[in-house]
């Protein structure tokens, strides 16, 4: 079976669903401008999937130390044996008895979910199928169905906008309210999905019997001082599940969220992050177009209504049409980054462009500068829009 193509005009849902309809082994390759990723097939099922690119903290030895399942001298020691025999470090590490087999086999099925959830969100890339037998190891690797791997994903790419309303950085710590009573029933995936809306206000047991076994895991690592993210490192859980775990938590008022010091005084979290990285490449585009100005040769006074070429002050406007279209590339591309801060911390682009302005990532004037007129935006679907320079 010959696949091969792009992300826009052939999903990760579509291919992994024809490969786990028609039962096929092989290796899935993805590439995206910042990664790649192999994904191997035995007869329709994921069996291991690995980044290319991968950071230090995402390879299988950091996951284990950082589970506090080995410390760092048997990683190492294991590395070492590794290095001279060539073998899988998970077999090493078995072999030396710092890790169970049965262990080994959760991380790793952790390390490859994570990989593979993480397509859901990539917009554009490559993809290629390369057809064969795959060496895998059934003593350590949990096959996964395709048609799992599709449900899971889709669930995360839907819930995490609202998780992340709540459990907004990876440098949160927690503070806790209330325990949760010792003999309290572990509820359903419905029920727990429906706790992400909930919200305890009397600080009692109520709710407490819909705490299921993430939760109470999440509440036993949720000491104070210990961060989102070490949390993530020790449950076993993955990111999404830990973090979903502790927003059922936070809103049956077993947990209070405390935000980093530096988050306190000047913003944090996820948006804060987007929106400094905003701010930043608004202040590069803004350089350039400075420098760009200079170079031509063109003499420039900014005043309260933006850019004005030899005109006095009032109802100042740049007649010039090459440099409003090249003024209006980096306009556009601020409107754009502002666009994708409102959707990570709203969950969808919005209506009309006035919104940027009322939730502050844009001014008013930003709207039609260098143009007289509004520049031309239509919301499509949730995760696409239309955004046009007018036309004058």
């Amino acid at each position: 079976m010959a696949l091969k193509g792009t992300l826009k005009d052939f999903g990760i849902a579509e291919i992994l669903q024809l490969i786990g309809q028609q039962a096929k082994s092989g290796v899935l390759h993805l590439e995206s401008r910042d990664d790649v990723i192999h994904i191997a097939m035995a007869d329709g099922n994921v069996v291991r999937a690995e980044s290319a690119g991968r950071k230090a903290r995402e390879k299988l030895g950091s996951r284990l130390v950082r589970a506090g399942i080995i410390g760092e001298p048997q990683l190492e020691q294991a590395l070492e044996i590794q290095r001279r025999t060539l073998r899988r470090l998970g077999d090493v590490l078995v072999e030396l008895g710092a890790v169970s087999t049965a262990d080994l086999r959760e991380m790793t099925a952790l390390q490859t979910t994570e990989t593979v959830y993480k397509l859901f969100h990539w917009k554009s890339g490559t993809y290629a199928f390369e057809p064969g037998d795959v060496d895998w190891d059934p003593e350590t690797v949990t096959p996964l169905r395709a048609e799992s791997v599709l449900m899971e994903g889709f669930r995360q790419v839907d819930e995490w906008p609202l998780v992340r309303k709540r459990i907004s950085s990876p440098a949160l710590t927690f503070e806790r309210m209330a325990t949760p009573p010792a003999g309290a029933a572990p509820a359903g995936t419905d029920e727990l999905d429906g706790l992400l809306g909930g919200s305890r206000q009397d600080g009692g047991a109520a709710g407490a019997s819909a705490l299921g076994p993430s939760e109470r895991r999440a509440y036993d690592l949720a000491v104070p001082g210990r961060t989102v993210e070490q949390i993530v490192d020790r449950s076993r859980l993955g990111e999404f599940e830990t973090c979903k775990a502790l927003l059922n938590l936070v809103n049956q008022g077993f947990l209070r969220p405390v935000a980093p010091a530096r988050a306190r005084s000047g913003g944090g979290g996820y948006a804060a992050g987007w929106r400094s990285r905003l701010r930043a490449g608004l202040a590069r585009a803004g350089a350039t177009v400075a420098i760009a100005v200079a170079l031509a040769g063109i003499a420039y006074w900014v005043d309260e209504g933006g850019m004005a070429f030899g005109e006095a002050p009032a109802g100042a406007r740049l007649r010039d049409d090459g440099a409003r279209r090249f003024l209006a590339r980096y306009e556009l591309a601020r409107l754009r980054g502002a666009l994708e801060v409102y959707r990570l911390e709203r969950g969808a682009y919005p209506d009309h462009l006035e919104a940027l302005v009322d939730d502050g990532l844009a001014s008013p004037r930003d709207l039609r500068y260098p143009w007289r007129e509004p520049y031309h935006y239509r919301r499509g679907t949730p995760d696409g829009y239309v955004l046009l320079p007018p036309i004058e």
